[in-house]
């Protein structure tokens, strides 16, 4: 029998961290041990927002970090945090409203990710002493602000035909060229005087990285460019879409590697490659794949199995046996819901792990029910519904045009961001000694 182990981190690609609400602590909120670290036109950031951050960092990463990290690390989250309650004020003078039912919706979102069952994430939290109202505060601001972004864009949140066309244009002027796909934390750098602990902060950042922390997760909480909460991820970009200093790098760089801090205008950036083809030209067999998943209620012990993964595993089999068509396999998912996607969407084969995973996808029969596939924390079927060769190298219309949107936003944010804080009224306050 096929086992297969599926990690997931502790929180999701899209997970953002904590930040302060747009409101003024009370005086019950600043008294004792909490103090206050800065004040942005009115309103406070406590120490405690500071180290919820930090926490979530911990959390999230599966890290144990050291007091030192964590001394690293506090002077560009307390930065980060003013930014954060300059946006959340901006979309409060804009009169921008996040419901209840998007956060609840971006949490979901969060949970079926990991795989978590439904109000797993404020146990996570909780246990590690971070109040869920922080990550709600965060979330809330984090889509008022793409909201603010698409305000700022106006008319140039449309894309018309004929740059569109001079994009593919561009594009098949390049092609066998490199092309690069790429992931980025952007660190940014207000002022001179501050860029000595960004460089300690990029430094901490790349250790945890390199120690195996999962890149999403972190630009989902410390990057401050508008694809964080797509876990920085830039998709295929040709060399003269990145920063010249940006462009050199990824050009020397492995797949999977992470490189050091990247001194560009405004800022720090660091980047992951993921990926390396020439312009026009990637062959590849994509799947599309019906799943089941079956959890355990405790984790699997080979060597002990409880009643319940014994009788989960019969159920498995009962289903593989009746599952001819990625029709009866959707059924079967809806018949025994979890929180692991049903449709997980194209996936490309030769990017499939482990690589016995990789042979049963390409040799099982279309349609037809895999084996029971028994993991650490439950049982998952798997049916193909097609195989085909495509050239993923190719640019859509759709595609293109979402690109060409988030250069544009990506340039009217770090604007903005600059302008507010030009005008703000910012007092930070030194740590006591």
């Amino acid at each position: 029998m096929l086992a297969l182990t599926v990690v997931l981190p502790s929180l999701a690609v899209a997970a953002p961290a904590p930040t302060p609400g747009a409101k003024s602590a009370s005086p019950a909120r600043v008294t004792g041990s909490v103090r206050i670290v800065a004040v942005v036109n009115g309103d406070v950031i406590s120490n405690v927002d500071v180290d919820d951050r930090a926490k979530l960092f911990a959390l999230s990463t599966g890290q144990a970090l050291t007091q030192e990290v964590l001394d690293h690390l506090r002077p560009q989250i307390k930065r980060q945090l003013v930014d954060e309650m300059l946006r959340a004020q901006e979309a409060q003078r804009r009169h921008i409203i996040i419901s209840d039912k998007q956060i609840a919706g971006a949490i979901q979102s969060i949970e079926q990710r990991n795989g978590m069952a439904p109000g797993t994430l404020r146990q996570k939290l909780a246990a590690d002493g971070i109040g869920m109202r922080t990550l709600i505060d965060q979330i809330r601001t984090q889509l008022a602000w793409l909201q603010v972004v698409r305000d700022q864009l106006g008319a140039q949140a449309e894309v018309s035909p004929t740059t569109i066309a001079e994009r593919l244009r561009a594009i098949k002027d390049q092609t066998g060229k490199p092309e690069y796909r790429v992931a980025e934390i952007f660190i940014p750098i207000d002022d001179p005087s501050n860029t000595a602990d960004a460089q300690r902060f990029a430094e901490t950042v790349i250790t945890q990285l390199r120690a195996g922390a999962p890149f999403p997760v972190v630009a989902a909480q410390f990057s401050q460019s508008q694809d964080a909460l797509e876990g920085g991820e830039r998709g295929w970009v040709e060399p003269n879409q990145l920063d010249p200093a940006v462009a050199r790098v990824v050009a020397e760089m492995p797949e999977g590697a992470i490189s050091n801090p990247i001194r560009v205008p405004g800022g720090i950036e660091i980047v992951t490659l993921q990926g390396k083809r020439e312009i026009g030209r990637d062959m590849a067999t994509v799947l599309t794949l019906r799943e089941v998943f079956l959890p355990f209620t405790s984790g699997l012990n080979p060597q002990a199995p409880t009643e319940q993964q014994r009788q989960t595993l019969e159920k498995a089999r009962g289903i593989a046996a009746s599952v001819h068509s990625c029709d009866q396999m959707e059924a079967a998912a809806k018949a025994n819901p979890s929180p692991h996607p049903v449709n997980p969407g194209e996936i490309r084969l030769d990017s499939a792990n482990p690589p016995a995973f990789r042979e049963l996808l390409a040799t099982i029969p279309l349609g037809q029910s895999s084996q029971p596939l028994i993991a650490n924390d439950g049982i998952m079927l798997v049916a193909v519904c097609s195989r085909e060769q495509k050239n993923l190298a190719t640019s859509d219309t759709q595609t293109l045009r979402a690109q060409i949107i988030e250069e544009r936003a990506e340039l009217a944010s770090r604007q903005l961001q600059q302008t507010l804080r030009r005008q703000a009224t910012i007092e930070v306050r030194s740590s006591p000694s």
